[in-house]
């Protein structure tokens, strides 16, 4: 089932041809706060920041005092509008080696946007293209902005204990970077403590720590007992489940879980199912060890993801760079409980509620011996605590009520 917003970003109601020229629909709700949203994350199939992103939209369509812009990449350009929230997607050619992400390459069509919209606020939702397109108009129009660090890419590019010179050297390009981004915004919003405490000790700031969500409702353990109908759905056998859901990129260091999936398969007897799609899709489905392993494409059903995430004994969540981990908080309120390296912001999680356990990043027999002793658990437990904990601290609702708190002080200070 999709979210009333997610249909509306499929019908135009600007009409046809290239929005650099042709007429745009008058702004919405006049006199409302406007918070303009600007990412290249934002795919068909991409994951935590599409979720955000649509989450947010319906969140401020309840609330007649706001409206939201958002500013996003697709095939063709096309506008769509409900209830106070109006998208504009912007036609740029797939990233090949990022897919389902595209370039954003539209200067004089996003000053347009700005100066005709006026938001009172921007957030820049990316690091690529993004900053610098706002960066003339925010300026024109005197506009706050701010950065939502929604990617570790520095650590991706040299991790902290890079030991190369070159590696070393890019991690110093990177941060040079996210500075010169930072300095166009009245502050920088970090996911998790994991981001923020990287971004402070680097000198970037005001951070503002801004935790996500997860939909309490659809992702809810009562799912569990439609486990046998989700197991004859993807053709699974009736044996414990492993699920991760995701991009299928290098970051997500699904390499590691690979190499120690044989182990815990001949220990357990569990099954894995990896859900998604990426550029490494083709390289992890050639490494040895992968026939006890389901593929699943990228599940745009959320009903039917929050279904498998139930179903699952455990999830696994091997990178030590997710600002966040949006599909893992997911699972804890599905009553799932995770796995993860000892680094980032699902690592924060799993510590926090108890709910899972971690192993040390990269080593894929301490990702075995944690994910059989999770496994031989049994989820009751585990999967109590992190429900629990997710009531506690993750609600959509006041996360994002906090959230335009925060955007009221900024846009007003």
């Amino acid at each position: 089932m999709h979210t009333p917003l997610d249909r509306a970003f499929v019908a135009d109601v600007g009409g046809s041809g290239s929005l650099a020229s042709r007429p745009l629909p008058p702004p919405l709700r006049p006199g409302a706060l406007c918070i303009l949203d600007i990412s290249e994350f934002f795919g068909e199939t991409s994951g935590g920041v599409r979720t955000y992103l649509l989450r947010k939209a319906a969140h401020i369509a309840g609330r007649d005092r706001f409206r939201q812009v958002l500013i996003v990449p697709g095939p063709v350009d096309q506008v769509a509008e409900r209830d106070g929230v109006r998208c504009y997607r912007l036609r740029g050619p797939s990233i090949p080696t990022r897919k389902p992400y595209r370039f954003m390459l539209a200067p004089h069509t996003t000053r347009r946007i700005l100066r005709h919209e006026r938001p009172d606020l921007v957030e820049i939702g990316s690091s690529w293209a993004a900053p610098w397109l706002v960066r003339r108009p925010i300026r024109e129009l005197g506009t706050p902005a701010v950065w939502f660090c929604h990617d570790a890419f520095a650590r991706v590019i040299a991790p902290t204990n890079a030991e190369s010179g070159f590696r070393q050297a890019a991690a110093r390009a990177a941060w040079r970077y996210i500075h010169a981004i930072s300095r166009q915004c009245r502050a920088v919003l970090a996911p998790s403590d994991f981001v923020a405490r990287d971004l402070e000790r680097h000198g970037v700031g005001p951070v503002i720590r801004v935790s996500l969500g997860a939909d309490l409702e659809r992702f809810h353990q009562s799912r569990r007992e439609r486990a046998a109908e989700v197991r004859a759905r993807y053709g699974l056998a009736d044996r414990p489940l492993a699920v991760f859901a995701g991009r299928f990129a290098p970051e997500k260091r699904l390499d590691t879980l690979l190499a120690a999936w044989a182990d815990i398969h001949r220990r357990t007897g569990a099954q894995l199912v990896l859900v998604g799609e990426g550029p490494e899709q083709q390289r992890l489905a050639t490494l040895n060890g992968t026939s006890s392993i389901t593929w699943v494409p990228f599940e745009a059903d959320r009903d039917r993801l929050a279904d498998l995430l139930a179903a699952a004994a455990v999830y696994l969540s091997p990178s030590p760079v997710e600002t966040f981990g949006l599909a893992a908080v997911e699972a804890l309120a599905s009553g799932t409980p995770v796995v993860t390296a000892d680094q980032g912001g699902v690592a924060e999680t799993v510590v926090r509620s108890g709910a899972g356990a971690t192993f040390p990043a990269g080593d894929a027999g301490a990702l075995g011996d944690a994910a059989v002793a999770v496994l031989d658990a049994g989820p009751d437990r585990l999967g109590r605590l992190g429900r629990a904990y997710v009531e506690a601290n993750h609600s959509w609702p006041v996360v994002l009520d906090r959230l335009l708190q925060i955007y009221r002080e900024l846009a007003h200070s």
